[in-house]
């Protein structure tokens, strides 16, 4: 079996996505954290490490995106036209930010002449393939969900590598995090936003290949299981997630109620040794 040539640039897009997923989350909950007035070392470390790594990899992934996009135009062109909502094959094609698809073009969004072009070949003189290429059967479908899904991944990847921006000016001038309130509030957004893009990606990706499983060669009609044990194994599966979601959330919350309540918010590492008391300094 032949694959395309954009699986090598999907695979570690996926895996940088998953990092600067992780990273955002973690910055997210000490931002809310120090957001409430919890302003000590813990959290401070808790905040600039993961958002530190956040930060660098958001350009990285934006970059590596960027090569996937122009991989799949050029191996999967009919897959590109549906989210770029290319009805017919041209040069100087407008890319547009949002807005609803339809058979005569895109209705509602801000165009820019000539940059879908560009951004496929560095020319606005570059061809991109329309959907007019292929019947209506082996054209995605929900193109207008297609669209915004895509157009949701990048903008927030682009407001990530604004907010990776005036944390970098801010600590090369004060070597420290931005001590404006928006600032914890655009980082305490992040991780729910990371989520949301990874979210759109996915739709990019598996409502944008349809009807293949794997293009060109079977369609997804043709690999669907009959299988009648799925939705148990579904349901028993989706039963544990959440039973576990639910006790590491109340083991948390406990922990974080216990720390409290014995006076203990302004110790470095919580649940850590505490530190030896005045009886003990002769060494048990």
């Amino acid at each position: 079996m032949i694959f395309n040539e954009a699986v090598p640039y999907e695979v570690p897009h996926m895996i940088l996505a998953a990092y600067l997923l992780t990273a955002f989350v973690v910055a997210s909950v000490y931002a809310v954290g120090m957001l409430r007035g919890r302003r000590d070392r813990h959290h401070r470390l808790g905040l600039l490490i993961p958002l530190t790594v956040g930060c660098l990899l958001a350009p990285v992934q934006f970059a590596v995106g960027d090569t996937a996009a122009r991989a799949i135009a050029k191996d999967q062109p009919i897959k590109f036209a549906a989210i770029e909502c290319v009805q017919q094959t041209q040069t100087h094609v407008t890319e547009y930010l949002g807005g609803r698809c339809t058979s005569e073009g895109v209705k509602g969004g801000i165009g820019i002449p000539g940059l879908d072009s560009w951004l496929v070949g560095f020319s606005t003189d570059t061809e991109v393939i329309g959907l007019d290429t292929a019947p209506p059967e082996n054209r995605p479908p929900a193109n207008t969900m297609l669209h915004l899904a895509f157009d949701l991944m990048v903008g927030i990847g682009s407001a990530l590598i604004g907010l990776g921006i005036w944390f970098a000016v801010v600590w090369w001038r004060r070597r420290d995090i931005p001590k404006t309130k928006w600032f914890l509030r655009a980082v305490a957004v992040s991780g729910v936003a990371v989520g949301l893009a990874l979210e759109a990606g996915w739709i990019v990706t598996e409502v944008g290949r349809q009807p293949w499983i794997v293009y060109e060669v079977m369609r997804t009609e043709d690999a669907v299981t009959d299988a009648s044990g799925v939705w148990v194994t579904f349901s028993l599966v989706f039963a544990l997630y959440v039973v576990l979601g639910v006790g590491l959330v109340m083991v948390l919350r406990t922990m974080s109620r216990r720390w409290r309540e014995a006076g203990v918010g302004n110790v470095e590492s919580p649940y850590g040794p505490s530190p030896a008391g005045p009886e003990r300094s002769g060494g048990e």
